[in-house]
């Protein structure tokens, strides 16, 4: 196994606006409501790319594998936000290569229209996915601010690309309250926002192995692929928008 230490990432600072944005969605929405659907032990399985190379930096990816250490389940001490308060005060990243069997799942576009998992992934060009919900205010705004920053740092060669972030909380994320979550951060033609039913979001959670019981507990990752015969780069780690930005031109210049 091979071992690559990164620089650590600088601090993103998300607009006074956005933050006030999803501020007030979280007093809107109840954030005392977690998931009813249990833990599933078991994870997706994978096959690693590149003979299983994996580079490391800071974040221990053996914890994906059943119980998370760390992780603050429902009713579980005074803060809600207290795993993602730790999670963004950790430095570094980690940065993997995994294929996944993805599942054939309906979905809900921004827009309201009906969507596919495969037809928003599998386009032909490079795509880049989070996991996000609305009223979340601890990572989520930081990722989303970061996928922002990324297509701003790619200009022209954003609309060579796909974007897409996936509610985890789909029962409150409707396309309506997405589309304005999209606008606050100034999302392009090739960033989509999706929802759905709770099972299909659940199962797409579950095939990238990022499914952890419920919103709380969620880790900010982001994956990316050149392409539907390509494996997937996986980024476990609060990452800033230039180290995803080198990564992505890794990947497509490879």
């Amino acid at each position: 196994m091979q071992f690559v230490f990164r620089a650590l990432p600088k601090p993103f600072s998300v607009s006074l606006a956005a933050l006030a944005m999803v501020a007030s969605l979280a007093m809107a929405g109840d954030l005392s409501a977690e998931e009813s659907h249990e833990h599933h032990g078991a994870q997706a399985e994978h096959q690693h790319g590149d003979g299983g190379q994996e580079d490391h930096a800071a974040h221990d990816h053996s914890a994906h594998g059943g119980e998370h250490a760390g992780h603050i389940g429902e009713g579980e001490g005074d803060d809600p936000h207290a795993h993602h308060k730790a999670m963004m005060a950790q430095k570094g990243y980690q940065r993997s290569e995994h294929r996944y069997k993805l599942p054939d799942v309906a979905l809900t576009a921004m827009s309201g229209e009906p969507t596919t998992l495969a037809a928003e992934l599998d386009s032909g060009k490079p795509v880049m996915i989070n996991f996000i919900f609305t009223t979340c205010t601890t990572i989520c705004p930081v990722m989303t601010g970061t996928f922002a920053k990324v297509q701003q740092e790619l200009g022209p060669e954003a609309a060579n690309m796909r974007m897409v972030s996936f509610s985890i909380d789909p029962e409150y994320d409707t396309p309506e309250r997405l589309r304005v979550y999209a606008k606050q951060f100034g999302a392009g033609p090739q960033w989509q926002f999706l929802t759905g039913d709770l099972d299909s979001l659940i199962a797409v959670q579950k095939a990238f192995d990022v499914y952890r019981g419920n919103k709380m507990n969620h880790e900010p990752t982001t994956l990316m692929r050149r392409s539907p015969d390509d494996p997937w780069v996986r980024i476990d780690g609060i990452a800033s928008a230039a180290e995803i930005v080198a990564e992505y031109h890794r990947l497509v210049e490879r």
